[in-house]
């Protein structure tokens, strides 16, 4: 495969298991045109015409022509300056590095990570929450994550990729779509009792097992095991974490249970609060899930050898979502 077959093939998958569903996505790339259109000529040159046919601004191709022969890849869940010295010591040492692949986002689509996390409004939305109240609410979120990341040194990985020229690319929402997928749809068929049956079914799971041998186990943040279950939310793809103040809509919008892969220590009070039960399946074990779920998709029909580094563990399987 091309490194541009490679991308474009998990843009697709990830608008496959987008929990917007087809048309919200063909809806959110319509707005993207109109505002392309709107723009004055002199403006447009600055619009990330990537946009156009990829909803997901963190994920790109961060270098390379996209044309490059992909035979073996380095894959990590983050990639920067040191793992690409290290796929260059490989390659030194005579293995084979036809790029480097990242799940979390570097360079631009690091700096434009706040873009994605409006399509946790319309996630919310089909919960029962009233899209009014979860766009008031994601559009100060969203605010702070971008005042968040404008200082920060993006280029860095991107810079020393292009200097020992490697092709280099990230995959952020595609893959969350993929775990958010897999997982709501096994809740939402088994429909676990208890919060213990959660942990249960997560541990079914080949990553979690994997987790748990390095003391990372799916684990229950707020609640007691023998408590209910109820409604589930599995959130985990938009970008980064939303509102701290959603917990209250959560609350009376009948939303029992989050199963997320993090909870920041103010997101972890406000849940609290409101009596919210949080369970955690694990950031870096959700993110190999997803990336794998994602890779038997995009390398079904090729022999494209993955070799993982940071935290990244390739584990295949023939039943895909």
């Amino acid at each position: 495969m091309t490194l541009s077959e490679v991308y474009k093939s998990a843009v697709r998958h990830g608008i496959d298991n987008d929990p917007r569903g087809e048309a919200g996505v063909s809806r959110y790339l319509e707005d993207r045109k109109r505002q392309f259109d709107d723009l004055k000529e002199k403006e447009k040159e600055f619009f990330d015409k990537e946009s156009l046919s990829n909803p997901y601004a963190d994920t790109r191709i961060l270098n390379g022509s996209g044309n490059e022969e992909v035979t073996s890849a380095l894959v990590g869940i983050d990639i920067e300056t040191p793992e690409i010295l290290l796929a260059d010591n490989l390659k030194a040492k005579g293995k084979r590095v036809d790029a480097v692949i990242a799940h979390h986002p570097e360079g631009v689509p690091y700096t434009n990570l706040h873009d994605v996390m409006s399509m946790q409004a319309d996630v919310l939305r089909t919960f029962g929450i009233p899209i009014n109240v979860a766009e008031c609410l994601m559009e100060d979120r969203i605010s702070e994550v971008k005042r968040k990341l404008m200082p920060v040194n993006t280029s860095r990985a991107v810079d020393t990729a292009r200097l020992l020229e490697f092709p280099f690319m990230c995959i952020h929402t595609p893959a969350d779509n993929m775990v958010a997928a897999y997982l709501q749809g096994l809740f939402d068929k088994n429909r676990p009792y208890a919060l213990t049956n959660i942990l249960d079914m997560l541990m079914e799971i080949e990553e979690y097992k994997d987790a748990a041998k390095g003391f990372c186990a799916p684990n229950i943040l707020l609640g007691t095991p023998q408590r209910k279950a109820g409604k589930i939310f599995v959130d985990m793809t938009g970008g980064t974490e939303g509102s701290k103040d959603l917990f209250q809509v959560f609350s009376s919008s009948g939303i029992n249970t989050i199963v997320g892969m993090h909870l920041s220590e103010d997101h972890k009070k406000e849940a609290e609060k409101y009596h919210i039960n949080v369970v955690i399946a694990g950031h870096i074990s959700s993110d190999n899930l997803g990336m794998n779920l994602l890779f038997d998709r995009v390398f079904a029909q090729s022999t494209v050898e993955l070799t993982g580094c940071s935290g990244f563990r390739r584990i295949a399987r023939g039943n895909v979502i």
